[in-house]
């Protein structure tokens, strides 16, 4: 496997200057002496693509913010770090060690869609990143980098979808994380309180506001959305070239991913790779490979895509081969699962998760997604029996009726792919033939040092309301709206 620090540097930096002597700065100086619409076509013929989950093409989205320009109200450019994807660390990572990267990518971010500010949202319980952000925020300005962007950190709830763009644009309005229909593009943050759009209006979105229509008046400004190790890419990109930026990686996946390599292994741990690097190399180099006298069953992306079997392990780390194989590279957060573990239990603990972690205003994602982790936690305690396994598939084809975010979609490819690749394991538990086992613990990473790869215990007493009371009230978050509670409260 061929490693690489474009990105990722062996040792955190201290400083700036550190940062400058690695080339940082030279990026922004040449957006900045280039035409803003030049600098997006530069990341189209890099080829960059989104580093946070979908792999989108960056350039597409950048282009498409900046043709909603708002004679309204400025565009925000928003670093999102609110990293709460099962398996991933990277982004936490990539801030401790190299902030200035990511700042100076969101600062040419917004000198190419014409945004005023620039803002780092990370989660609350995120204390060290926030602190060192900060205080590379101060030493941007000290520098004059800012140039009349404003550089703020929005610190928000530890909800997972707080980490899907448009819950999160939501929570910087002062909302709760509830995915909105209209997209980041076309109504972003600092919404105008007075347009037809106003919460008060009783509109029909998730979040009460609605896609802006014709009239100059209704059109919110744009946001600009991205991922903090998208935008740590960007300086280099600017300053090197496009053809710099593809000399690694594949045609369709050019350049490096930050992986985090966790679960059954020797050592978890996070590491930069160029694209097109096996997914058991990386395991291997990264995470050490699997425990002394197991093997590797099944490989998970975060909680977002098909389990990956061991046959499987050897598929390129790029978009279009881990798609090619019914699965994803996500972030490049991978769950490892040695044969030990029950595919039935990893899907018993990701329908769990989902189903606490669905918002409730789709009823279909949170009543479906609550009654699958029922039936799954039966079928992993071998009681359950073969109508489960069809009342299973009948939830996983209505799960995601009128989803307005991937969340119930993620339910499909994870609980779809267990029963599909691994039906030895469900008919053994259907049949009596294995002994019970518990939902497997799906939980975001806290930390990961030394010891190993520590979660978030707190999750596991999380009710589907979003409280940690003792008992479930059997209400859904988006019912408890008339609380009276502030966001963080839930």
């Amino acid at each position: 496997m061929t490693a690489a620090e474009r990105v990722l540097p062996a040792q955190p930096l201290t400083s700036l200057g550190e940062h400058v002597d690695r080339g940082g700065g030279r990026g922004l100086d040449e957006a900045r002496a280039t035409d803003p619409a030049q600098v997006i076509e530069i990341v189209r013929a890099a080829g960059m693509r989104g580093r946070g989950g979908s792999g989108f093409p960056t350039a597409v989205k950048w282009g498409t913010v900046a043709a909603y320009h708002s004679s309204i109200a400025p565009t925000t450019v928003v670093v999102n770090a609110a990293e709460g994807e099962p398996g991933c660390f990277k982004d936490r990572e990539l801030l401790r060690r190299d902030p200035y990267a990511v700042l100076e990518g969101g600062l040419i971010a917004a000198h190419a869609v014409g945004a005023d500010s620039v803002i780092v949202a990370i989660k609350q319980t995120f204390t060290e990143v926030a602190t060192r952000v900060d205080d590379a925020i101060t030493e941007l300005g000290h520098a004059g980098w800012c140039d009349g962007v404003e550089l703020a950190i929005f610190e928000g709830p530890s909800e997972y979808l707080f980490g899907e763009e448009t819950a999160l644009l939501e929570t910087i309005d002062g909302r709760y994380p509830f995915p909105r229909v209209a997209p980041p593009f076309r109504r972003g943050v600092d919404e105008l309180v007075d347009s037809p759009a106003d919460v008060s209006t009783g509109s029909s979105s998730a979040a009460h506001v609605e896609i802006a229509g014709s009239s100059e008046e209704n059109i919110g400004a744009p946001t600009l959305v991205s991922n903090a190790e998208s935008l740590a890419h960007i300086p280099a990109i600017l300053a090197r070239g496009p053809e710099w930026f593809r000399s690694v990686g594949t045609e369709e996946s050019p350049g490096t991913i930050v992986c985090t390599i966790s679960g059954q292994v020797r050592r978890p741990g996070i590491g930069e790779v160029e694209m097109g690097t096996t997914l058991r190399e990386a395991i291997d180099t990264i995470g050490g490979g699997a425990l002394p006298g197991r093997q590797v069953q099944a490989v998970m992306s975060g909680v977002s895509s098909a389990l990956v079997p061991a046959a499987q392990l050897d598929t390129p780390l790029t978009y279009e081969a881990m798609a090619a194989i019914g699965a994803g590279l996500g972030a490049g957060g991978f769950l490892v699962y040695d044969d030990t573990t029950s595919p039935v239990g990893i899907a018993a603990g990701v329908a769990h998760f989902l189903a606490v972690e669905s918002c409730g205003q789709c009823r279909h994602c949170k009543q479906d997604g609550l009654e699958l982790a029922a039936v799954l936690r039966r079928l992993a305690a071998a009681e359950a029996h073969d109508a489960d396994v069809v009342r299973v598939r009948e939830l996983l084809e209505t799960v995601a009726e009128g989803a307005r975010c991937n969340l119930p979609y993620q339910q499909q490819a994870v609980v779809g792919s267990v029963l599909d690749v691994f039906a030895a394991d469900v008919d053994a538990r259907i049949h009596r033939h294995a002994a019970a086992v518990e939902p497997e613990p799906i939980a975001a990473i806290r930390a990961i040092d030394e010891d190993g790869a520590h979660l978030d215990e707190h999750q596991f007493a999380k009710q589907p309301d979003w409280t940690y009371d003792a008992e479930y009230s059997g209400k859904w978050p988006a019912d408890r709206l008339d609380d009276h509670r502030a966001p963080e409260e839930l």
